[in-house]
């Protein structure tokens, strides 16, 4: 079996593995806040929640594959850079 470390995206993808990984975990987080709110939480909560990522997961990573040239410009334009050393 191969170590976690082995598996690798090359450098030229870190934009999509990055997209990939906020989607994954904020789309998880807002449908985790959206059910509950939407539905209550009861013993089929885990069952709903999962329904609901299977729906909002790609959308939810094509939307930040989408946003994240105008978000990087945004913060361009917003954040003051480091101090030259």
């Amino acid at each position: 079996m191969k170590q976690l470390s082995a598996l690798r995206f090359p450098a030229r993808l870190a934009p999509v593995a990055f997209s990939l990984y906020m989607s994954m975990l904020v789309g998880f987080l807002m449908c985790l806040a959206l059910t509950a709110y939407n539905t209550g939480i009861d013993r089929f909560y885990p069952a709903r929640v999962l329904e609901a990522y299977l729906v909002a997961w790609p959308v939810a990573f094509v939307g930040v594959l989408a946003m994240r040239p105008l978000v990087a410009w945004l913060v361009s334009r917003t954040v003051e850079p480091p101090p030259v050393r």
